[in-house]
């Protein structure tokens, strides 16, 4: 008999953990969620905060998303890539990122209601942990995962109460796995992987300091400073990052893998504070400071039988991009609705199968597309003359060459500003954020093709309602008072969305009879003129990709389910089809 029961049991509160929670307790299924610590993240390792994450907090409810933009850094301040010598010393280059060149600007504005930030894992954490713990979550703090032991009807976990030394045992009917990159639950779970773990060395060093006077009419995120032959060592570039404007800030600095670890003490990590930003006398606070290494590694299945990994546990990748708590927030969005529909009696288990089979494609995606960053910086050392194998004392006359007036230093500077404007592909990947389209039993194409991305998907959001896709973003207008809606709004909640126009009411018709018989809540919206939503602009007819009396299914985590392009002659028949088709029933 175990000591304590509930249905669902989560493993971690970090990013993957708190939001599988707080949508678990949305939704008004029992859970529990445990960490080994006596409190959230200590470091504010994550930060990047892209649009389909603020969707799925402004799905969380208005106030989650709002409290979320009160402690982020703005977009505006996220502003622009600064390549230098040190903080003090001559700027090298610089490029737009982070949706803040005009172009990828207006891109931002028309592909989501939400804007991109910069928020710490420091404050994302406890916002995600709050939204759980007051909607419901049981949270037990200094409770350590050791082991679990699943049957035909649940998941027996041992944990370790590490303020009494006692082990207990939570009974619970699925268990999430949210534990991080040196996952134990995934590992016990047996989830394959490939890749490989520690490809690379780095160091953070979090520290305070005013350093205004030096960036704040230039405003950026990321400080990349070239230094070839830096008196503290390491690879020959660092990086600068702002936590918060213009007075907290965390170094990464690279070291050789193969080499010993770097003793960071106070004195080694001040030094190399002082280097990149380039005054010798500068008064720093030490926060913390630490090593931790550089992985591509990720899961090829996610899951096995009630147990399902997220997060860092399935994808190990560095912080370029920006994509790792992204990515972890955006697994619990797919996984939780699932899970509650399976619990409620609504879904058939093999509903559970398409986790797998919409998240593992994801996790090779961005762990594959982090790594392939790291090396998309090549070109700008090649440019600046700092390649492997150069002296530092060569590496400096490289770097000076760039200032003189001859044919070859002009070559340089195109070489210099080519390589720094490639940087988008790490910086600027709007496409990599907001283009997932999953392919499972849980979606309907009815063998409508899939459209091909007319720009660079790497780069480029490109709207459409292909079954699979997010459903596109448009801005409605409440009928009764004018107020615009985002067309996301009008889904989400836990539940499915039926979206028509004029002469489409008999597929509402046919949702409203289904949500009795098949026991679920479907949302219906016929938008057009003197409807409850009206598309005043024409966004939403360009973007629908249907006609007036075709409809959208949309899934309870804003992807489209099924599509049907003009009316039907049986639109019951046909949306029950669809429906038990999705859910396994």
């Amino acid at each position: 008999m175990a000591d304590i029961s509930t249905d669902v049991l989560i493993i971690g509160t970090g990013p993957a953990g708190s939001a599988t929670a707080a949508l678990l307790s949305s939704y008004g299924i029992a859970n529990m969620a445990v960490n080994r610590y006596r409190w959230l993240a200590n470091t504010p390792r994550a930060h990047i905060t892209n649009q389909r994450t603020m969707e799925v907090l402004r799905d969380l409810g208005r106030e989650v998303e709002d409290e979320a933009y009160m402690f982020a850094t703005h977009q505006d301040l996220m502003g622009e890539n600064i390549f230098c010598e040190s903080l003090a010393g001559e700027e090298i280059g610089r490029m737009k990122a982070w949706g803040n060149h005009p172009l990828s600007k207006a891109e931002h504005l028309m592909s989501s209601p939400t804007k991109m930030n910069d928020l710490p894992q420091t404050f994302m954490e406890p916002l995600l942990f709050k939204t759980a713990c007051q909607r419901g979550t049981q949270a037990r703090m200094s409770t350590e995962y050791l082991r679990h032991d699943q049957d035909a009807t649940g998941v027996t976990t041992t944990c370790l109460d590490r303020l009494t030394g006692r082990e207990f045992t939570i009974r619970s009917k699925y268990l999430v796995g949210a534990d991080g990159g040196k996952s134990l639950v995934a590992d016990h779970a047996g989830l394959p992987f490939e890749g490989r773990m520690g490809v690379g060395g780095s160091m953070n060093i979090l520290f305070r300091a005013d350093l205004s006077r030096y960036v704040a009419h230039r405003p950026s995120v990321l400080y990349w400073v070239m230094q070839p032959g830096a008196d503290v060592g390491g690879i020959g570039m660092g990086l600068v990052r702002m936590v918060r404007p213009w007075n907290e800030w965390l170094i990464v600095w690279g070291y050789d893998i193969n080499g010993p670890e770097p003793e960071v003490t106070p004195e080694f990590a001040t030094g190399v504070a002082r280097q990149l930003i380039g005054d010798p006398d500068l008064e720093i606070e030490l926060l913390s400071a630490n090593t931790w290494t550089v992985n591509n590694y990720y899961a090829t299945r996610t899951s096995q039988g009630r147990v399902f990994c997220m997060g860092d546990a399935i994808h190990r990748h560095p912080p370029s991009n920006g994509l790792g708590s992204n990515t972890s927030i955006q697994d619990a969005f797919n996984l939780a609705w699932k899970l509650a529909m399976v619990l409620r009696g609504q879904a058939g288990e093999r509903l559970l199968d398409s986790y797998d089979a919409e998240r593992a494609p994801i996790a090779k995606q961005i762990v594959t597309r982090a790594n392939q960053s790291i090396g998309e910086t090549g070109p700008i050392f090649a440019a600046l003359g700092m390649a492997e194998g150069v002296s530092p004392e060569q590496m400096q006359k490289n770097l000076q060459a760039r200032t003189q007036g001859t044919p070859q230093a002009e070559e340089q500077r195109e070489a210099i500003r080519k390589a720094i404007a490639f940087k988008k592909y790490e910086f600027d990947a709007h496409g990599v954020e907001m283009n997932q389209r999953y392919r499972s039993d849980a979606v309907v194409t009815d063998g409508q093709i899939e459209p091909a991305f007319a720009l660079d998907a790497d780069l480029h959001y490109q709207p459409t309602t292909w079954p699979g896709a997010r459903l596109p973003h448009a801005w409605l207008y409440r009928h009764d008072t004018g107020a615009e809606v985002s067309t996301l709004d009008l889904c989400g909640h836990g539940r499915f969305t039926l979206l028509t126009g004029l002469g489409g009411e008999p597929w509402v018709q046919a949702a409203e009879a289904l949500e009795a018989e098949l026991g679920i809540e479907i949302a219906t919206h016929v938008i057009g003129p003197r409807q409850a939503y009206v598309d005043h602009s024409g966004d939403w007819a360009r973007l629908s990709e249907i006609r007036d009396d075709g409809c959208l299914l949309v899934r309870p985590d804003h992807h489209v389910a099924w599509r049907a392009i003009t009316k039907s002659t049986a639109p019951k028949a046909d949306l029950t089809r669809v429906l038990k088709a999705v859910l396994a029933r």
